[in-house]
């Protein structure tokens, strides 16, 4: 699309209306709850804030622990997204010889690597404990698409006991994600005309267009913050998505209905953002998707092919 931010806008009246009539489409929906479990915990703008992720804490400089075996471990939920609406929790409770423990979960990816660490101290045996990890690394990054596991261990532990203390946590397994795929139902890729890349008048096609039936609902792709939600005269309703802790920027166009979303607005991977339209210059119901790399949206950044990773979310998504 050639960038126009108030070409063509709706009067207040019936932007009004249109964004109470989405409003009430996204509750429709999100009544389902296995379609927005399926996106990443999808939760619809204006409900209650998404916890926090746990303070790792701090190691006790003199760690002591009985011999800790774990009575019951579970990981919640089994799929999660960065920035998702609901972060991956573990609850657990230990036997101990002793009444007081200094413990050290730790977060493992599929390689066996622990790329995060939360430390309690002085836990006792059969009192529920819980962590909540916000899906970054030591470092603050987000961490890599894969398989994690939750695991207990006494501080100051060494690694082969780390490493044997592993088989204690199999129940507490989790995927987590960095993107969802953004259209929860029946779609299409168009690989002619709706290509990125595709020659248009006077220009050529900056996204990649996804068919589905008008109606279906949008989630984001990945959460963040919202730049713009408006309506333009070639990509109709559309919505521009500032991606957490990721350089690019996500967009939207062709909405139904203008998106109850404002500037400003905090996202959160998989929430309901709209649903599929063929408003502005759209001759079917489609999403028109587009990502740019830093700076950003028509802020010095470039558009590139988002095929290859729309490709990706759909297969776990």
């Amino acid at each position: 699309m050639t960038r126009s931010k108030r070409s063509g806008r709706r009067g207040p009246a019936s932007e009004k209306i249109a964004v109470v009539t989405i409003v009430a489409l996204l509750g429709a929906f999100a009544g389902t709850a296995s379609a927005a479990v399926s996106a990443g915990g999808a939760s619809l703008p204006g409900s209650a804030p998404t916890p926090k992720g746990s303070p790792t804490g701090a190691a006790d400089p003199a760690p002591n622990s009985g011999a800790v075996t774990l009575l019951n471990a579970t990981a919640t939920p089994r799929k999660s997204f960065f920035f998702g609406y609901r972060y991956p929790r573990f609850g657990f409770a230990i036997a101990s010889t002793q009444a007081q423990n200094d413990l050290q979960v730790n977060v493992v990816n599929a390689g066996g690597e622990v790329v995060r660490s939360f430390f309690r101290n002085d836990v006792a045996p059969e009192v529920p404990t819980s962590v909540r990890w916000d899906g970054t690394t030591a470092d603050g990054r987000p961490a890599r698409n894969g398989r994690y596991t939750f695991q207990v261990v006494p501080q100051g532990a060494s690694t082969a006991a780390r490493r044997a203390t592993a088989s204690t946590a199999v129940t507490a397994g989790f995927a987590l994600y960095g993107y969802a795929f953004p259209i929860l139902g029946q779609h299409e890729f168009s690989l002619d005309g709706g290509r990125f890349g595709a020659a248009r008048s006077g220009h050529t096609h900056q996204g990649q267009d996804v068919m589905a039936a008008c109606g279906i609902p949008l989630v984001a792709a990945r959460g963040g913050t919202v730049q713009y939600s408006e309506y333009e005269a070639n990509a109709g309703n559309y919505v521009v998505i500032d991606g957490k802790g990721s350089p690019n920027d996500f967009m939207y166009a062709h909405l139904a209905e203008p998106s109850p979303l404002l500037p400003g607005d905090s996202v959160r991977t998989g929430q309901p953002i709209g649903i599929v339209g063929d408003t502005g210059d759209a001759s079917a119901c489609h999403l028109h998707f587009e990502m740019w790399g830093a700076p950003g949206w028509y802020e010095g950044g470039s558009p590139f092919d988002p095929l290859a990773d729309l490709e990706k979310w759909d297969a776990y998504s």
